[in-house]
């Protein structure tokens, strides 16, 4: 028997999107399958990784955590809302001249982590950025190229 499904109305990147979904799909695999924004990856599936990192209402999320129904009623930013048409966001810039990705599956989650954080801390310290980007995971870059890009972002900012 399939799940019950339910109207939600949510704002996605500045787009307002009114879609029906399954009560139990989360919203990884709503903004993933059914709005076709993949930059936000699966990783663990379990909330331990941050791969799946987008900002709701202001605060970062596991979207691998969250139900769809969840965001009815609010409003979602993806890494695909950072860039303003061509102009990278300064965070993008900044991990692009730092180096800061390398496999990049990582990246999308790290770079809305960095974006929480500047937006609740224009001019974090190397220890906040740190724990900022605490909850994502990077088995590539060390960690040291994106905090210094996201240093390097809050400068510019």
């Amino acid at each position: 028997m399939e799940p019950p499904r339910i109207r939600i109305t949510v704002t996605v990147n500045g787009e307002p999107y009114q879609e029906d979904v399954a009560a139990t799909r989360s919203l990884l695999d709503f903004l993933r399958n059914d709005l076709g924004l993949t930059g936000t990856k699966e990783g663990c599936g379990e909330g331990e990784c941050g791969a799946c990192s987008v900002i709701l209402d202001g605060r970062l999320v596991d979207a691998c955590l969250i139900f769809a129904a969840e965001a009815d009623g609010r409003r979602v930013e993806t890494v695909e809302g950072l860039a303003d048409g061509e102009a990278l966001h300064p965070l993008q810039g900044a991990f692009a001249t730092a180096g800061a990705a390398q496999c990049g599956y990582c990246t999308p989650g790290m770079l809305m982590a960095g974006k929480a954080l500047l937006d609740r801390n224009p001019s974090p310290t190397h220890e906040e950025v740190a724990h900022g980007i605490a909850g994502n995971l990077c088995r590539c870059t060390g960690y040291g190229t994106i905090i210094q890009a996201v240093m390097e972002a809050a400068k510019e900012s």
